[in-house]
């Protein structure tokens, strides 16, 4: 394994000095937590080959919808009719909103042609209706092995899908370019690069709006030890490479108001923040003004073992964001991960620190998650700032089923400055993530979150179909807290309860007019399995019990279908 130099500017025999001392610190750290993973391993491997797969040719099902007040989400991973294709996959999603026309969504994925192959390529889907409808072309650069996912979308409209590739264990990294809102793409553009790479923009409408700044792990990287690059001419070359200072790695970047760049990462069980003023400046070399170390009361998780809900992924990355509101916590900086703690052994939550001087030093991290118990996981916690300076924070959560894997979506806000968060919001029903892996044990390794004053805009992967998919969420927030977000045509379908099911379960609707109903449950492979109501029925609540004595274990999907509407919902027989 390939070991990171430690500073760049030292002299050899300073750095060796420190990183021996390190070292013996995170060898005792280590033996207390040990999930904790350091130095970096690889998180791409190429893997498989490309066998071509032809959608029509595979099994279709409905796409999974679902919608609670306040909260809607869609499958995007769709084929040209809007179903779910039946034994693909798809993870590791990062979604870019345009920042003047927010119905322009563009959400890229780790795109799996079959289950049976780990040969993966770069997914896409947009939407421009805000997220309601998606359409999902072919991958990027069809048979290319690519993976990694970063999207962005400057003040321009333009979005930027940047992908890592892996040829013959070397790493590089290429970004597309769409001046349409994704649907369809130009290039790519080289851009160095190096397994586990971030990307952002600056939108600050100053010297270096437009600029594309990215990092990656610098032990994996095309021009090791560099292991950052910068485009400031909106995608058609990149800088050859530079350094962090610090060496970060399994982080991400974002820039503030006034153009300052801020690059967080992990490193030696802690975790680090750089900052550079002058990276805006075209015409200069990028320095960096300083690194400041962040505690969040534990480290990054990853290769957990199948105890672990992502057995050979990571549970989460360093998220950092800034505050350009203008209010009163204008210019904080906040950072944000899915931690093993280090003071109570919780083997993961979701911990959050600021910095209110410009990332000089940092508060005393708080815990997100409300739950009380200290053996659920939070992971992949995932952070963005709304132009209002609304943090909002979404993590999977294992709270209801602790020392399980099963995981539900969950919701916190702060509108004080990450000092305090909501109660945390259950957004999703329980799933399985252990199902659907596509020849390698993992959901990806994170999900991606855009703000804005009224929405947070997420994309996400679950199973809750039965298999991993990816999805667009959006999540509805006013001054009051959430609000009501139900599907234009009135048409609501409740999750069953109870879910999973043993002996039965109960199924309730709501239908906003009289008029022929169909009520059908599906297996995975969409045979109509029983249908439980085929009539016409009055406008209003109905509920139906469906009993499971002759179905056997396994997931299932109900679809309702209506003159108004059609809505569909996943259930879990166990027996």
């Amino acid at each position: 394994m390939k070991h990171i130099s430690i500073f760049q500017k030292k002299s050899i025999h300073q750095a060796v000095f420190v990183a021996a001392c390190m070292l013996i610190v995170n060898l005792s750290i280590a033996q207390q937590q040990k999930n904790i993973v350091n130095p970096p391993a690889p998180l791409e491997v190429e893997e498989g080959e490309y066998i071509p797969v032809s959608k029509d040719d595979m099994a279709k099902s409905p796409a999974y919808k679902y919608s609670i007040p306040g909260f809607f989400t869609t499958q995007v991973n769709i084929d040209e009719d809007g179903n779910n294709i039946v034994g693909d996959a798809a993870n590791e999603p990062s979604i870019a909103v345009d920042p003047n026309d927010p119905s322009r969504i563009a959400i890229g994925w780790r795109q799996f042609g079959t289950i049976n192959n780990s040969y993966r390529q770069a997914g896409n889907a947009f939407s421009s209706d805000g997220g309601d409808t998606w359409t999902a072309p072919e991958a990027l650069d069809p048979n290319q092995f690519r993976s990694d996912p970063v999207l962005v979308a400057d003040n321009n409209g333009n979005f930027f899908y940047n992908s890592l590739a892996v040829t013959n264990s070397v790493y590089t990294c290429d970004v597309f370019t769409s001046t349409n809102g994704g649907a369809s793409w130009e290039g790519p553009t080289y851009a160095y690069g190096g397994d586990k790479q971030w990307m952002t923009v600056d939108n600050s409408g100053g010297m270096g709006d437009g600029h594309l700044y990215a990092f990656w792990t610098s032990a994996y990287s095309i021009c090791e030890p560099n292991f950052f690059s910068r485009s400031s001419n909106s995608n058609e070359s990149w800088e050859y490479c530079t350094f962090v200072e610090g060496y970060p790695y399994w982080g991400t970047l974002t820039v503030d108001a006034d153009g300052n760049l801020f690059v967080a990462g992990t490193q030696w069980n802690g975790f680090i923040v750089a900052k550079s003023s002058n990276a805006q400046d075209p015409n200069e070399d990028i320095t960096w003004d300083f690194m400041a170390t962040v505690d969040l009361d534990g480290g990054l998780v990853g290769f957990g073992g199948y105890d672990c809900p992502n057995p050979s992924g990571l549970l989460g990355q360093t998220i950092i964001d800034i505050d350009r509101g203008g209010g009163p916590y204008n210019g904080n900086v906040y950072v944000l991960a899915s931690v093993e703690r280090q003071s109570n052994n919780d083997p993961c939550d979701v911990m959050f620190t600021k910095s209110e001087n410009g990332g000089l030093s940092f508060s005393t991290p708080i815990r997100v998650n409300d739950d009380p118990s200290t053996n659920a996981y939070q992971w992949f916690g995932t952070m963005s700032v709304a132009p209002n300076g609304r943090i909002d924070v979404v993590w999977l959560d294992t709270r209801e089923m602790p020392g399980e894997v099963w995981s539900a979506l969950y919701y916190a806000y702060s509108e004080d400055g990450g000092d305090s968060f909501s109660e945390n919001v259950k957004l999703s029903e329980l799933f399985n993530p252990h199902e659907g892996w596509p020849q390698q044990d993992k959901m990806g390794d994170y999900f991606d979150m855009v703000s804005d004053n009224n929405k947070a805009h997420l994309a996400w992967a679950n199973t809750l179909n039965g298999e991993q998919d990816t999805y667009y969420g959006r999540i509805s927030w006013e001054t009051t807290g959430l609000q009501k977000n139900e599907p234009a045509s009135g048409l609501v379908l409740s999750q069953n309860y109870p879910n999973p099911v043993t002996t039965e379960t109960r199924i309730q609707y709501y239908l906003p007019q009289s008029g022929q109903v169909l009520l059908s449950l599906y297996d995975l492979q969409g045979r109509l399995v029983y249908q439980p109501v085929k009539e016409i029925e009055s406008a209003g609540q109905h509920t139906v019990t469906i009993y499971a004595d002759d179905l056997p274990a396994g997931t299932y999907y109900y679809t309702i279908e209506t003159t108004t509407g059609r809505a569909t919902k996943k259930m879990m027989i166990i027996k």
